[in-house]
Order: C-alpha cells, then structure tokens, then sequence
C-alpha cells in the first residue's frame, strides 16, 4: 500500500511540476495572458492547500501538492508584469471574497470547513479567469489545465488512508481543471468571427432614416 501511495505521490509530483512549464514557457512568449487575481488567489490558496494537508496529516499526498504551489507562485509573479485584470471594482470584489476563504481556513477547527473554504476561494479563482478563456481561448495554455486534472487525480491516489478531508481538495481540484480544460477546447473549435461577434443586445443599433417629405 505504502509503494502504491508513493508512486502515486511522484506521479503527481511530476504532473505538478510539468503542468506550469509550458503556461510558465508560454506567458514569457506573450502567446498566453494569465489573470493577475486568478493566479493570485491560486497563489495564496494552493499555500494555504500544503498547510492544511499537512495539519490534516497528509504525507505523501504533500509532494504533488508543494511542486503545483510553486509553480503556481511562479506564474503569477510573471503575471505581475505580462498578465491582464485584477484590478477592476468587481475583481477585487472577488478577491477579496476569496481571502474570506483563506480567513476561514485559518479560524475553522474542523478540517472539512476548512478545506471548503480553500476550495471556495480557489473556484472564485476559476470563475474570475472564465470570461477571458471564453472570450479568448488561445490566451490559455490549455495543456496546462489539462496536466493539473491529472496531478489531481494522482493526488487521490496518493492519499494512503482514505479520509474526506484529505479526499476534497485533490477531487474538487482534478473536477474543476478538467472542466476549464473542457472549456477552453470547445472555445477553440468555434471560428474567431463566431467568437468575436457581438450578441444581439450589444449590437448597435440601426440607423434611423427619416421618411421623406412631399414638399
């Protein structure tokens, strides 16, 4: 059981530390635009995942946790300089909703309050980034989201005793991954013009030509 959890453990330790290589490789290049808050909650938060693992009692399950926080942190320190938003009155909004999270984790005595309040913030993080995927899919590194569902999912594995505390994170976190991955490949088939076309509400509207006049 113990060879098993490790391998799982290394497994996802790997995938934690190749899924930020091509978005890290990807914002250098200017192809990808990561989201300042987004990155920063998951910043934060994914700190904050190590600590609460580790106060839960996770062994193993820590190594892929510790290599996706820091190449987490590394993304957004790039994306202090080369990212985009985090600065609107709604954004900061979110932001400051997902630090109530971190508040939580840090008062709540019960683990699994506590890990809910990780995995809140972290899906503020995700939603926050949303509207910027779908408008513009290739400003993902789709791999990357792709990589992080299967570093999730290596996590599970790497949990040696099965517990709900421990179990939460890692499962929220291989869901949600997998859904933007879901996302931004879909937004991808759809043509660029489809895309970039304006709904029927923000359409302009018509020019109004006066009828003519008999003299």
């Amino acid at each position: 059981m113990i060879e098993t959890t490790a391998t799982f453990a290394l497994l996802g330790a790997v995938l934690g530390a190749a899924e930020s290589v091509p978005y890290l490789r990807d914002t250098w290049r200017r192809s990808t635009t990561p989201h300042r808050g987004s990155w920063l909650i998951w910043s934060v938060i994914e700190v904050v995942a190590v600590e609460s693992q580790r106060a839960d009692g996770a062994q193993w399950s820590l190594l892929p946790l510790v290599t996706q926080a820091s190449g987490t942190c590394a993304v957004f320190v790039l994306a202090i300089g080369l990212g985009s938003g985090g600065v609107s009155r709604l954004e900061l909004a979110l932001i400051a909703l997902a630090g109530a999270g971190v508040v939580g984790w840090l008062v709540a005595d019960e683990p699994i309050i506590a890990t809910m309040c990780v995995i809140v913030a972290d899906f503020i993080a995700a939603l926050m980034m949303l509207p910027k995927a779908w408008r513009d899919p290739h400003s993902e590194t789709m791999s990357t989201y792709a990589l992080a569902s299967l570093g999730g999912l290596a996590a599970m594995g790497a949990v040696g005793t099965p517990s709900v505390p421990l179990l939460m994170y890692p499962v929220y976190f291989a869901l949600v991954n997998a859904a933007l991955t879901l996302v931004i490949v879909q937004r991808r088939r759809v043509p660029p013009s489809v895309r970039d076309e304006p709904s029927t509400d923000q359409r302009p509207p018509r020019e109004l030509v006066a009828p003519r006049r008999w003299p």
